[in-house]
């Protein structure tokens, strides 16, 4: 079986290079945001996946290591991924699906509630490219009251 790459993994391609981000994270609402450095390199997997391995300082001290998964499932429809970090044993397991302009990939995730044992939280990592090499990655969750809540946005530089 081979797969052959389709626009939707021609768009994860974007992605591809070695990048510098800023971070800017509070996780409690009124929390004032710790701000942290690092850098990211992602590669193709034959062109139908891209890996993302990420580095940097994390709030409070430390160094944190990421890596993230994203490809393209052409039987369900959707975008397909996952995120893990040396700072948790949760595995964050991706769906998403690009909007409208093309420059924005949604990806939704369920994980722990960090303030409260046992329970679970919707999720949404939004990636928004808004030059070839500039793009934000945007952490939110659904509240209680239904609405979204930003606790971390990453400002994304690719070096040159």
């Amino acid at each position: 079986m081979k797969a052959e790459p389709q626009k939707e993994h021609h768009w994860l391609d974007k992605l591809v290079g070695e990048w510098t981000y800023e971070t800017e994270a509070a996780m409690a609402p009124g929390e004032e945001p710790s701000k942290f450095k690092g850098t990211e390199s992602v590669r193709s997997l034959g062109g139908l996946w891209v890996v993302a391995e990420g580095g940097g300082e994390m709030p409070g001290g430390g160094v944190a290591r990421t890596l993230m998964t994203l490809g393209y499932d052409e039987r369900k429809g959707h975008y397909v991924g996952s995120w893990v970090g040396s700072m948790m044993t949760h595995m964050w397991v991706y769906r998403g699906s690009l909007d409208a302009t093309g420059n924005v990939l949604t990806l939704d995730t369920e994980g722990p509630d960090f303030s409260a044992e046992g329970k679970t939280l919707r999720y949404q990592d939004v990636i928004a490219f808004t030059s070839d090499d500039r793009r934000t990655l945007t952490a939110r969750m659904l509240g209680d009251n239904g609405e979204w809540r930003e606790f971390m946005q990453a400002h994304y530089r690719r070096n040159k």
